[in-house]
């Protein structure tokens, strides 16, 4: 399947970063989960790698590559270090897209470049305590007076929002006492006013800075909003859109860890005298995530392809990442019952990947939520 997608660019990515993955991610995985430290030293070696603005323009500091190549890149992180990569996925997707596809020649200049070249990481927030799948509902208010918003409310479960540089959330805007939608506004780290939570003690992805973050007449210029003002739903909407592929390929990686150490394990393990993989009912469950993990690669991979070809993916989007997420627990859960009780220890690293793999059908909209886009859109097909 690779000779459909990838291309001498793409190979040639894939193995610097699978090689940077194993040689500097992998053997500090354990410790970076187990003290839930934030991977800095790692993202400044991505950084200079030239991985922090994969698919952005060169002319902004960006790698001028694809979203494949974004994909290759986020899966093979996430095979080594899942907190490593869903800090490269959240700065990219979600905290430098929006700048990259609406924002302004100024702002790009000021934003876009510093994030690409991972001068700067950069933060998304969309979620709030009352708005999260129904992000319509979203309460944080943006009062337009003079050539300034005036700004209160909060978000939650922010990625990346301890240790950005810039903020991009969403707002409901105010202007002459009429509520002009929701808009995607902006907002530098040190602004008075713009207040953080302590840093969520999670389940998994333990390395990874989330956050509440909370706006107190917090006040930010007029010009720190994204495309049009009454346009920000539909903004962010399409940056989902987006992330949805890049956590499908997290998602992906984690499968392909999971199914590499069960692999492993069972030509290692014996038991009534031979190596476990000479059980069928080893070898089956082998069998079906080999099976499985092609099948996702090639929805992401083509949802991908489709991207970059400029087509509309918002079913093919929600189905890699429905499939891919919910292949994630299936998996892990798998490998720790291949492992047996050895599963269940932290040594054998199947019990992090099983925990990292829960918000995978979380975030970036539940599996619910794709459930209802993807069956809204193979619907439409009945209206012509």
């Amino acid at each position: 399947m690779s000779n459909i997608y990838l291309k001498e660019e793409h190979l040639l990515l894939q193995k610097m970063v699978r090689d940077f993955s194993n040689q500097e991610l992998k053997p500090i995985a354990q410790d970076i989960d187990k003290y839930s430290q934030f991977p800095k030293e790692s993202i400044k070696k991505i950084s200079e790698l030239g991985l922090m603005g994969i698919p952005w323009s060169p002319k902004y500091g960006g790698g001028g590559m694809d979203n494949l190549s974004l994909v290759i890149a986020i899966e093979e992180m996430a095979k080594a270090c899942v907190s490593t990569a869903v800090t490269v996925m959240a700065h990219t997707s979600l905290g430098s897209g929006p700048f990259a596809l609406f924002g302004t020649e100024k702002q790009k200049e000021n934003y876009l470049t510093k994030l690409s070249k991972g001068e700067m990481i950069g933060a998304f927030g969309l979620t709030e305590p009352n708005a999260g799948s129904d992000a319509g509902n979203t309460q944080t208010v943006a009062i337009l007076k003079d050539d300034k918003f005036i700004v209160n409310g909060q978000k939650v479960f922010c990625t990346n929002a301890g240790v950005a540089g810039v903020i991009i959330f969403t707002a409901q805007i105010i202007e002459n006492d009429k509520n002009k939608g929701i808009g995607a506004l902006f907002v530098d780290a040190k602004t008075k006013g713009l207040k953080l939570g302590p840093p969520e003690n999670k389940m998994g992805w333990k390395g990874s800075d989330t956050r509440s973050v909370y706006f107190d007449q917090m006040e930010i210029p007029s010009n720190n909003i994204l495309g049009e003002p009454n346009k920000g739903f539909k903004q962010f909407l399409k940056t989902l859109t987006g992330g949805r592929i890049s956590i499908a390929a997290l998602s992906l990686g984690i499968c392909e860890a999971a199914y590499e150490a069960s692999l492993k394990y069972s030509n290692e393990r014996t038991a009534f005298g031979k190596k476990i993989n000479k059980f069928q009912s080893i070898s089956f469950k082998l069998a079906d995530m080999a099976i499985q993990i092609e099948a996702a690669r090639h929805l992401i991979y083509n949802a991908a392809w489709l991207k970059d070809k400029g087509e509309n993916i918002v079913k093919e989007a929600a189905m890699a990442k429905l499939y891919t997420s919910e292949l994630a627990m299936r998996l892990t859960t798998e490998a720790i019952q291949i492992h047996g009780g050895f599963g269940y220890i932290r040594e054998y690293n199947v019990e992090r990947f099983f925990r990292d793999s829960k918000i995978l059908e979380i975030g970036e909209g539940t599996s619910e939520v794709q459930r209802i886009i993807i069956s809204r859109e193979i619907l439409k097909s009945l209206e012509y």
